[in-house]
């Protein structure tokens, strides 16, 4: 079965795996994966205490504002195809990145997730599969 979750469930996980760091409780490994982005994203973190409010707020592409969760889960899909190599030479490519920006992370992550949401955006206005050499191409020009 493939897991299909809705904004809410999403945003409640994010807010479930910060809530779970801060208090020292045990997390699951893609727990603790979020919960350490979180942590690199201080702005996020009064939402993030507030899963109510986290669940209920709209984000809207004209107002501005990012979506932190949007963000977050970028941030994960790029740990997740790194370490599955998926598609095959994104890690070498990320560690050619990351190299580039002299071992930063977080700044390579967010050049990398710019690659991401343009071959995604790429994608969907052609209602065709992400252009996986599209994609490392441009991880690979950043």
């Amino acid at each position: 079965m493939l897991f299909n979750p809705s904004s809410a469930d999403v945003r409640r996980f994010f807010c479930d795996a910060w809530r779970r760091s801060k208090q020292g409780l045990p997390c699951e490994p893609l727990q603790m994966l979020a919960a350490s982005w979180c942590a690199d994203h201080p702005e996020y973190q009064a939402l993030l205490d507030e899963p109510d409010r986290a669940v209920e707020s709209a984000f809207h592409p004209d107002s501005g504002h990012e979506n932190p969760f949007l963000h977050l889960s970028m941030h994960l899909a790029l740990e997740e195809q790194i370490g599955a190599d998926q598609p095959p030479g994104i890690r070498k490519a990320w560690q050619a990145l990351l190299s580039r920006q002299q071992g930063d992370r977080h700044q390579a992550a967010h050049r990398a997730m710019e690659c991401l949401g343009l071959v995604l955006w790429e994608a969907q206005r052609h209602k065709r599969i992400p252009d996986s050499d599209a994609y490392l191409d441009c991880l690979n020009r950043t």
